[in-house]
């Protein structure tokens, strides 16, 4: 469905990714987790087509740059990081926004029920008429998620979707995607921070250090005190409790920054 490989890039003052490769199933999950300026934004712009790096990405066989942008808003949404905190829209109609794609001229019956069919998934059916710029951080996160669930893609690239969310809409979230992937054969990839979040949902995680692809495998292979001892250059006691492994950070490593 999706595949990276040997994915380099550049900012000016540095090198960012340094020959990542990965690849994404229909209904996978799939986190990537590293501390901060680890690339997992940059890596997730370049997999959406928002940058354009050295190294190929392919989308269902073929080269992302060469698939006409229509058709890719129809195999691929973008759920960037940070979402503006002012459109002149209400809700509902920052929602319709996914279904783009789609239109040719007015909204079809079709449309608009996929959008409150979104809006519903996340819990925002009651703001559906509310100002965009009236709700809050938290509430914007989940109407750019909601209008990317909107857009109806087959692989969904999402940076960071829990981060300005409560715990309890932190795993109505991942629930939702959880769904969309088994329901859907929805393919998710998505940058988190939270290694318990990702143990628990996640089938597979990438962790990135330096640029570099430093384990990729299930959580239970992928996450061990080594490879986070590693990468975050921190101590940490891993429990295995009901609803999975859990990871509690004691101390920074020695020898660390």
């Amino acid at each position: 469905m999706l595949t990276a490989r040997n994915i380099f890039y550049d900012y000016p003052e540095r090198q960012v990714l340094r020959g990542v490769s990965l690849s994404l199933a229909p209904g996978e999950v799939l986190a990537v987790l590293g501390p901060n300026g680890a690339g997992k934004s940059t890596l997730l712009r370049c997999l959406a087509g928002a940058l354009s790096p050295k190294g190929q990405v392919e989308l269902d066989g073929r080269a992302l740059e060469s698939v006409p942008p229509a058709e890719r808003a129809r195999l691929l949404a973008f759920v960037p990081q940070h979402v503006p905190p002012r459109l002149p829209m209400t809700v509902f109609e920052a929602v319709l926004l996914g279904r783009r794609p789609y239109l040719s001229w007015r909204p079809r019956p079709q449309d608009l029920e996929a959008a409150w069919e979104a809006l519903s998934l996340m819990g925002l059916g009651e703001l559906a008429q509310r100002e965009f710029s009236e709700i809050s951080g938290g509430q914007r996160q989940k109407a750019a998620l909601a209008r990317a669930l909107a857009q109806e893609s087959r692989l969904l690239v999402m940076d960071e979707p829990t981060s300005s969310l409560d715990l309890k809409h932190q795993l109505q979230v991942m629930t939702v995607l959880c769904g969309l992937a088994e329901e859907r054969d929805t393919g998710v990839i998505l940058a988190v921070h939270d290694l318990n979040l990702a143990a628990r949902f996640a089938h597979r995680v990438i962790l990135l250090h330096d640029g570099r692809v430093e384990a990729d495998g299930p959580p239970s292979e992928a996450l061990t005190e080594e490879s986070i001892r590693r990468v975050y250059g921190v101590e940490v006691l891993r429990l295995e409790a009901g609803a999975g492994t859990m990871f509690f950070p004691m101390s920074a490593a020695s020898g660390t920054a």
